[in-house]
């Protein structure tokens, strides 16, 4: 049997709060975030204004957005473990270093892409 008090257009409207406490938080708590908040900002624009096709504009554009995605996720995983313990533990480190290497690679595939596309 479904639950009707949470389907719909109310889940809709949940899952839009729930997502922009989300973006919130991210902006106030993680300095990362904001830092490549700053770079879409500036980049963005540029992207949308470089690119020749609506491919490249998509590619240029849509590389920033997954910075700012995995940084989200990357920020979740450290956030779930320091709740879980302060103590230092290898699985733990290891969690915080595998989503740092996430959002190092989605940096890298931005320069990779913007570099393809705007010196070819």
């Amino acid at each position: 049997m479904t639950n009707n008090k949470n389907s719909g257009i109310r889940h809709l409207i949940d899952a839009c709060g729930y997502s922009l406490a989300g973006l919130k938080a991210g902006i106030q708590n993680e300095t990362a975030f904001r830092q490549e908040l700053v770079l879409f900002v500036l980049l963005f624009p540029l992207g949308l204004w470089l690119g020749e096709t609506a491919v490249e504009r998509s590619l240029l554009t849509g590389s920033l957005f997954i910075v700012l995605i995995v940084e989200l996720v990357n920020s979740a995983i450290e956030t779930v473990v320091d709740r879980v313990g302060e103590e230092r533990h290898l699985l733990s480190g290891r969690a915080k270093d595998l989503g740092s290497a996430a959002v190092f690679l989605a940096l890298v595939n931005v320069i990779i892409i913007w570099l393809l596309i705007l010196v070819t």
